[in-house]
């Protein structure tokens, strides 16, 4: 899509009352800390050697699953896992980014911030359908005058309910 044909379908679900941007994002945010339960629940059955912390591994997964479906109900090829791996990337580097921040390392922090809401922005581009995966090379040789983020940042307002 080019700029004109972006900016006209931003307006578009803006005003068609179809996505509730809001909801979505603190959903989007409730799975990025379940595949990290997942993740905790892992390391902790390997550490301990206790099969429960398996059980509840599969019981954050089952919700997570369902959660996901919600903000991915229609998915072609791999968008399901990207979808889950760009929210799990996003979360991780939100996590690093805090840790370097607290340590007085604020350039870094800046830096994996920046990189987190790159992330989350191609999270959102996609699940918009804002851009169109088999062209996402493309994209990224060409240089443009806006970027993801740049229209990311005007759609997903937390704020605006």
């Amino acid at each position: 899509m080019n700029f004109e044909e972006i900016k006209k379908k931003i307006e578009e679900l803006k005003h068609s009352g179809t996505v509730d941007l809001s909801t979505d994002e603190d959903l989007s945010i409730a799975i990025m800390n379940l595949i990290s339960l997942e993740e905790h629940f892992f390391f902790t059955a390997q550490k301990t050697g206790k099969e429960s912390y398996l059980t509840l591994l599969h019981q954050a997964r089952e919700i997570r699953k369902k959660l996901l479906a919600r903000l991915v109900p229609q998915h072609e090829g791999e968008t399901w896992c990207i979808s889950k791996h760009l929210l799990a990337t996003t979360m991780r580097l939100m996590e690093v980014g805090t840790k370097l921040y607290s340590d007085k390392k604020e350039d870094e922090a800046r830096e994996v911030f920046s990189q987190a809401q790159t992330i989350y922005s191609l999270f959102w581009g996609l699940r918009l359908k804002l851009i169109d995966v088999s062209d996402l090379k493309e994209q990224a040789d060409k240089e443009q005058p806006w970027t993801l983020k740049d229209i990311m940042d005007k759609l997903v307002n937390c704020c605006d309910e």
